[in-house]
């Protein structure tokens, strides 16, 4: 599948800010993977899932400092990894906010 075949298929909602002509996707895969994470649908989810495969998206994931707890929740339970693993939790878990204290 070519990039613009796979980027035309994708749901026009995700890409609501920026024009998906010029977009790179293989630049911007975190970014992207993480837009299909958390706004998009299931049939986005297995476009990018075909596209990418799972290890270039657990390891994006991985880098990612932020990510919706659902949509981590999600990647680990399809790619069977642990959450710690993940820089968005352990980022999360670090910045805790005074009042909750």
């Amino acid at each position: 599948m070519s990039s613009f075949s796979y980027i035309s298929q994708l749901s026009p909602v995700l890409f609501w800010d920026i024009d998906r002509e010029y977009m790179d996707v293989e630049r911007h895969s975190a970014g992207l993977i993480q837009r299909v994470l958390e706004y998009g649908t299931l049939q986005d989810w297995r476009l990018t899932r075909d596209y990418y495969g799972m290890d270039r998206i657990v390891s994006d994931c991985k880098r990612l400092r932020t990510l919706d707890p659902m949509a981590l929740s999600f990647v680990c339970a399809m790619s069977n990894t642990n959450k710690e693993d993940y820089r968005c939790y352990q980022f999360r878990q670090s910045n805790q906010t005074p009042w909750n204290s």
